[in-house]
């Protein structure tokens, strides 16, 4: 076994979304596996935070504002990258958004949008690289897809099927161009301890979980959260030359949650 079939020298890996938290961890470990980061955010102030926080690891990542349903704007941020760096070998389609709200009053703005940012988003990303990942013979495409790819929940009806849609798109993209040597797979994390989720794992006034973080530990036969570095090993997986022959498949990451039935009521 080749024990460099891990390393990503040489190659470019965008990723979108990477400003801060999955999308970071991910970038992060896919530079210190010696890939040039090119990476976007909808907002110029997420982006320049983006940028510090790269520098301050001593990564070289070009940044620069996109937003990935907008069709115009990836094409101008595909052509910078090329022009940067020559090439685009590996798209991590991280960008997305949830909103909880009761599928009754959900209005269908809100519906659209999460459909539009974390399904139509990948669909136009891909879109914008395949082509030139078919000529240059090589391509990995990972969408960061989800539990709710799987199941369903209360509050998340416009996110679990945009999840579960863009589990389809994964396969759909592997089934016209893996023809091409492109790989595209999914990563499904489970419950990630990250800033935005604080709030739902602070201790109570008289010491106990909060309720969710109770609900969600008992669920998961790791007995944790997980958290964006136990994401890190699968990314880097699935953007080397080790995955060459894997496609297709979503890697969930959740510390056995859909593996576990649940404790029985005391």
């Amino acid at each position: 076994m080749d024990k460099n079939m891990f390393s990503l020298e040489g190659k470019v890996a965008w990723v979108t979304g990477a400003t801060y938290g999955i999308g970071f961890g991910i970038a992060s470990a896919l530079a210190k596996m010696g890939a040039k980061i090119a990476f976007n955010d909808r907002n110029q102030e997420k982006l320049e935070q983006g940028i510090n926080s790269y520098k301050e690891l001593g990564i070289e990542a070009f940044g620069k504002v996109c937003d990935v349903t907008k069709e115009n704007e990836v094409k101008e941020f595909v052509d910078a990258v090329i022009e940067k760096y020559g090439h685009i070998d590996i798209l991590v389609n991280n960008a997305g958004i949830i909103k909880r709200i009761p599928m009754v009053d959900m209005s269908c703005e809100d519906f659209r949008q999460v459909i539009d940012i974390d399904l139509v988003g990948p669909f136009i990303c891909s879109k914008a690289v395949i082509p030139s990942m078919i000529k240059q013979g090589h391509g990995k495409i990972i969408n960061i897809c989800s539990m709710m790819s799987e199941l369903g929940r209360e509050t998340v009806s416009a996110y679990a099927a945009a999840k579960g849609g863009l589990k389809m798109l994964t396969r759909n993209i592997c089934s016209e161009y893996g023809q091409y040597n492109i790989q595209c797979n999914g990563i499904g994390p489970g419950y990630i301890a990250t800033p935005q989720t604080a709030p739902l794992r602070e201790r109570q006034a008289d010491g106990s979980r909060h309720p969710f973080d109770a609900f969600i530990v008992s669920k998961t036969p790791a007995n944790r959260w997980g958290t964006p570095e136990d994401l890190q090993g699968p990314a880097i997986f699935l953007a080397s030359d080790a995955s060459n022959f894997v496609n297709g498949h979503i890697l969930y990451v959740d510390g056995g949650i859909l593996a576990y039935i649940g404790k029985q009521p005391q």
